[in-house]
Order: structure tokens, then C-alpha cells, then sequence
């Protein structure tokens, strides 16, 4: 899998190249990334990568032909001139969920675009962008944010990649739980001052366990994010068992 960066602060990515779980992928190879700077693709001694807008207003537009020139030399290089995905990051994208994360660990990967300043020029986005992703309903300065959210996300769920392969089945909004929050987790002390560690955890008993942080699961969703609830339950992702919960709940 290979993801291609177009952005004008690659030094803003290879710092995560290099920490936390993730990094044992991008070290082996398994995941591999690479950055192209707008700047390295102009033609003027300015090496300039955007002008004022047409039609007046605050702010600097990122210019169509260094974005191009950037693309179409990531292009080359992975051997594939015109059929990865380009994906931009914009306001009025999709929402990046896990579902988004899991279709897209499931592909070769992508090519970035990481705007800054007002935005990019509406005409590359038109010619060349097949998806547009948003992290939700506010503005950052650039796209590079964006795009290391995206990178930790879906190089997380590869295989190998976290120490344990069943630890992102258990993450939140992830299928394999029904799309809930997960539940509390506890470690040592067992006492912390007043509060302890709930008894059934320390049971040894599997059964009672699991039932418990299923039912912790549901307690924390429908307190939290209702809507996903309704979602897991018009997917037919509740069980009898977990619909008597959550009416004993309400009737709380």
C-alpha cells in the first residue's frame, strides 16, 4: 500500500513516520509514503504555488499547474499514470469514519492533496479528484492534519501492524461490534481511593465479562451518540438480548 502527499510541509508528516504503533509499518515497508512539494514543480524564480483570487476577496488560492506537475510526477512514480485515487480534503466532504478507514485499508492506497490557504483551485479539483474527505464540521489551516488522520487510520487496521490483531475489533464504531462506542477500561490499582475496579472483571468468569462490556457498550452509546444506536439497529446489529438491556435502561 502507498499513500503520495502533495503538500508544501513535508516536514509536517515525517515526524509520525517515525512514532507510535504505527510506525512498524511505515519501517517495513508495508505502508509506504512519500511527499511532493507544490514548490519543487514550479517554473518562476518565486517558486510560487498561489495568487489572489479572481473576483477579489481576502486570502491566496493555490495555483492548478505546480498541483498538476506534483501529480503527475507521483503518478509516474508509482507506475500508475491514472488510476489511483486523489483524494482532497475539504469542508465539504465526507465525513472520515471507520467504514471510510476500513474501504480504504482494503485498496493500494492513494494519492493526499493537502490545501492550505483558501483552498486550491476549483479547476484541479474538477480534473483530478476522485473522493473528497472531511474530519468533521470545522476549518484547519492545511490539509496535512487531515491527512495523518487518515494515515493512522487506516494503517491501524492492516494486518501485523498493532501488537494484537483482535485490538481493533473492539474499537469504537468498528462493524465488528456493531458500529457502538466501546466500553470503560480498567487496569491497577483495583482500589483508587474510593472507586474500584468493578467487581465482575475480576471474576475470571469470560461470559460474565463480555455480557458486562457489551452491556457498558450500550449504556455509553445510547447516553452519548443515540444515533448510532439507531444505526446498529436498523442494520439488524442488536440482539434480543441487547434490546432488553436498553429498554431496562429507559425504564431506569
Amino acid at each position: 500500500m502507498r499513500f503520495d502527499l502533495l503538500t508544501i510541509f513535508p516536514e509536517l508528516i515525517a515526524p509520525h513516520l517515525e512514532s507510535g504503533i504505527t510506525r512498524r509499518a511505515f519501517a517495513s515497508g508495508q505502508v509506504q509514503v512519500k511527499c511532493w512539494n507544490p514548490r519543487d514543480f514550479t517554473e518562476d524564480n518565486y517558486r510560487r504555488i498561489d495568487d489572489r483570487p479572481f473576483g477579489g476577496g481576502p486570502g491566496m488560492v493555490m495555483l492548478v499547474e505546480p498541483l498538476e506537475r506534483a501529480l503527475a510526477a507521483a503518478r509516474m512514480d508509482r507506475g500508475d499514470p491514472s488510476n489511483c485515487p486523489v483524494i482532497h480534503f475539504s469542508p465539504s466532504g465526507e465525513r472520515l469514519t471507520q467504514a471510510v478507514a476500513a474501504e480504504l485499508a482494503a485498496g493500494e492506497g492513494a494519492v493526499l492533496v493537502c490545501g492550505r490557504y483558501e483552498g486550491i483551485d476549483q479547476r484541479f479539483v474538477e480534473r483530478h479528484v476522485t473522493r473528497e474527505i472531511s474530519l468533521g464540521d470545522f476549518v484547519l489551516s492545511g490539509g496535512e492534519l487531515p491527512a495523518l488522520a487518515l494515515l493512522d487510520a487506516v494503517t491501524r487496521l492492516l494486518p501485523g501492524v498493532l501488537g494484537d490483531e483482535a485490538s481493533h475489533q473492539q474499537d469504537s464504531f468498528q462493524a465488528d461490534s456493531g458500529g457502538l462506542l466501546d466500553c470503560p477500561h480498567y487496569s491497577r490499582p483495583e482500589q483508587l481511593g474510593e472507586d474500584r475496579v468493578p467487581a465482575v472483571l475480576l471474576s475470571g468468569h469470560h461470559a460474565q465479562i463480555a455480557r458486562w462490556r457489551r452491556e457498558q457498550q450500550l449504556r455509553y452509546t445510547q447516553e452519548r451518540r443515540p444515533d448510532l444506536i439507531d444505526a446498529a439497529r436498523a442494520a439488524g446489529r442488536l440482539t434480543a438480548d441487547d434490546e432488553k438491556w436498553l429498554r431496562t435502561l429507559r425504564d431506569q
